[in-house]
């Protein structure tokens, strides 16, 4: 008598092929290889959630400092006097406002340099 597989592998098999599509060659239509590059691809997207976030942060804090040393500051010394202040404003906002606002961005930093 011939024995067919059940639904719960072929589930699982079809969900890793679901999630392996586009994939080149037998990464997406060979189950042990295709197991092997979804394990891969998963880590490599959690690592990178988290590398992001500190990409984006240097990135910030490099446009703060280019627009602070137009105003004769330094990228330090600004933080440490906004934090003493008690200004409640973090890196992200600070970038965008020296961006499209620089003459903003001149008053917050005279402000915050006057307390």
């Amino acid at each position: 008598m011939r024995v067919k597989r059940g639904k719960i592998g072929t589930r699982k098999r079809k969900k890793i092929h679901k999630m392996t599509k586009g994939y080149r060659g037998g990464r997406g239509n060979l189950l042990g290889i295709a197991k092997d590059s979804l394990n891969k691809g998963l880590s490599y997207a959690y690592r990178d959630r988290r590398t992001r976030k500190r990409e984006f942060r240097r990135l910030w804090i490099a446009r703060i400092n280019a627009a602070l040393k137009l105003n004769g500051s330094r990228y330090s010394r600004f933080i440490n006097a906004l934090k003493n202040s008690g200004a409640i404003i973090d890196r992200k906002i600070l970038s965008d406002i020296a961006i499209t606002d620089p003459k903003g961005f001149s008053f917050i930093v005279t402000s915050v340099a006057s307390n």
